[in-house]
């Protein structure tokens, strides 16, 4: 091979190595902690909000029902929702907004910080029934898993079609790649270890979070499970901007790879 044929093909090498899957989790597998029983004592709720004054206060008391440990992370809100939350849950203000995966971050590793071993996220908006959560827990308990989440697809029929339409596409190139059932790729309503997820190497800060984290779990060989959930309209315009996030969606599945040679080589990792 010429010289010059020979710096282009390292080039592309290194332009490769440069793209690497995410879904490679052999260099951080060995630091999983097992995944301790689950007690509600030992949980926190997250709940990442923009702008979400008008339902702020009703969901962080009915979730305190289930869990005395309650954060909110204010990513950057131009109402009161910050102040609102604080008459019964710990908050974290973000200056400005910076996406729906910083925001869990954040709250994740707050819970982490203050000794918590679960985390269990609901969004701000209200969406999610916190009289689902005892079903999440039980999952937990039962299956030693190390994520449960909430399905809502059967209930599909109540949620906005394009949303509906979008989550099933998703779900289905995700389970593909997976070569499990996965029903609902993109529910935000999640109960999972917290030392696990810090293991893991996640980038995303918008709305690839879900899809990314349940990639993560699922490449690691850690158990995953679903729980049917309630399908509540929060009476409100979502967030999610459906043209620009799938988009978003779309590059991050491009650039992360496919997880197949992942799981392939984690499994021989573990039999060797």
């Amino acid at each position: 091979m010429s010289s010059a044929g020979f710096s282009r093909r390292a080039a592309w090498t290194r332009g490769r190595a440069a793209r690497a899957p995410q879904f490679c989790l052999a260099s951080v597998v060995k630091k999983f902690q097992p995944v301790v029983v689950f007690e509600p004592a030992n949980c926190a709720a997250v709940i990442p909000c923009f702008n979400e004054s008008a339902s702020i206060a009703t969901l962080v008391s009915a979730v305190r029902r289930h869990l005395s440990s309650v954060v909110v992370v204010d990513d950057g809100s131009t109402d009161n929702t910050g102040q609102i939350a604080r008459a019964g849950a710990s908050v974290v203000m973000h200056e400005r907004n910076l996406g729906k995966g910083a925001a869990l971050r954040t709250g994740l590793a707050w819970a982490l910080k203050h000794g918590c071993e679960w985390a269990v996220t609901l969004d701000g908006d209200g969406q999610h029934a916190p009289e689902d959560l005892p079903a999440l827990f039980q999952c937990a308990q039962n299956t030693n898993a190390a994520l449960v989440i909430g399905n809502r697809m059967n209930e599909a029929h109540k949620m906005p079609r394009l949303r509906r339409e979008v989550n099933r596409w998703m779900s289905r190139q995700l389970s593909h790649h997976a070569r499990q059932c996965l029903p609902d790729t993109q529910s935000g309503f999640r109960l999972m270890h917290l030392q696990t997820w810090a293991a893991l190497p996640l980038t995303t800060e918008r709305f690839q979070v879900e899809s990314e984290t349940l990639m993560a779990f699922i490449a690691a060989g850690l158990r995953v499970e679903f729980v049917p959930v309630q399908v509540i309209n929060s009476g409100r315009p979502s967030y999610i901007r459906p043209v620009t996030d799938s988009l978003r969606w779309l590059k991050w599945w491009r650039n992360c790879g496919r997880p197949e040679r992942e799981l392939s080589q984690l499994a021989a990792l573990r039999q060797s």
